[in-house]
């Protein structure tokens, strides 16, 4: 799995921006599904149907990463940019990013100034995104826009997949983790299913633009009709030394069962069922309750007349950073819950409320 999530993070797809994504996984699909095609909005939907009668199951992650957009170029060719989802303005400062342009990804950094002027400034104070920028090399308005650089142009952080840790305790550290980890966990389950006996449909969908409202699974499940809906995402942990942690979510521990977070209340039956899957399966696993976070999951609830669904989290500290961490046995954790889940329904399972 390690080397398929290499390959999703190092692709670059900020919100409204993940064409190189979408064309990766519509074509890693292709020859593992029986049906794929990518709406309007850039979202890939793949159909793997079973070999006996059962429900249609709806598997979904989303495919965007946190980003930035280029706002405006000063005559100098600095660059002021805009947020795409939601960053932190206090982990921007000299961090490299990428530069989208559209024939070529170009270098640069969010400047800061140098250590030596903070006797000058005010070392508390954090500025925020409008007041920074990013410096590609170029000394013009006119050099900037020579090398593609427009308003509207994408940026991305520039960091790549590292796994880190002993090797009975493997970590990986990437920008993107959010959430091509959970796309990782889906083309994986997927792989799993090939030539497995199983009942029903399964719709795997990886969606566009959850990092700004949920846009690509709101129009995505809008026109789907699916028995039941599982979403896998990250979801932050709490088992850092900051005073506000309180320790109820860590890495290692397992996958993450939601209970609740700001866009769902998981469906009581569907929760109880991903539980007892994990422990039919001895699949390590924590539940999760928290209200800062939300997921696709949200939307795939609210399509049609309302869709039984649950979510699966992938631990991850330092989210919406360019060193997102989580753990390799949680992420196997994770795929191993889903398809278990997959494998475990049939013609007679309910999901009613």
């Amino acid at each position: 799995m390690i080397d398929l999530l290499k390959k999703l993070t190092a692709l670059n797809g900020p919100c409204g921006y993940e064409h190189h994504v979408t064309y990766f996984i519509r074509d890693y699909v292709k020859h593992r599904a029986d049906e794929v095609t990518v709406d309007g909005l850039g979202s890939v939907l793949a159909r793997k149907k079973g070999n006996r009668p059962g429900p249609v199951l709806l598997f979904t992650a989303h495919m965007d990463e946190v980003g930035f957009i280029v706002k405006k170029i000063e005559d100098n060719g600095l660059l002021r940019f805009e947020k795409l989802g939601g960053n932190d303005d206090r982990t921007l400062l000299a961090q490299p990013v990428k530069v989208l342009a559209e024939n070529n990804e170009i270098d640069g950094v969010i400047g800061t100034m140098s250590a030596h002027y903070v006797k000058f400034d005010d070392p508390a104070k954090v500025r925020k995104h409008s007041q920074l920028y990013i410096d590609i090399g170029v000394t013009s308005k006119e050099e900037a826009k020579a090398l593609g650089v427009e308003v509207g142009t994408p940026i991305t952080w520039a960091t790549q997949l590292k796994v880190v840790g002993p090797e009975q305790n493997r970590m990986v550290i990437s920008k993107a983790l959010d959430d091509r980890a959970g796309c990782t966990v889906l083309l994986q389950v997927l792989n799993e299913l090939q030539g497995k006996d199983f009942a029903g449909e399964i719709v795997f969908l990886f969606t566009v633009q959850e990092e700004v409202g949920l846009r690509g699974a709101k129009a995505a499940t809008n026109l789907l009709k699916v028995d039941a809906a599982v979403a896998v995402d990250t979801t932050a942990v709490s088992d850092t030394l900051e005073e506000t942690m309180d320790q109820s979510l860590a890495l290692g521990k397992g996958a993450g069962i939601k209970v609740m977070d700001f866009s769902l209340i998981v469906h009581k039956t569907m929760k109880k069922m991903l539980v007892e899957t994990a422990k039919k399966h001895h699949i390590p696993y924590q539940l999760e309750v928290f209200t800062g976070i939300g997921t696709d999951g949200g939307a795939a609830s609210l399509a049609g007349k309302g869709v039984p669904t649950g979510v699966l989290s992938v631990p991850s500290r330092y989210a919406h950073s360019p060193v997102e961490m989580a753990n390799v046995a949680d992420l196997e954790a994770t795929k191993e819950l889903l398809k278990q889940f997959a494998l475990s329904v049939d013609e007679h399972t309910s999901f009613a409320f």
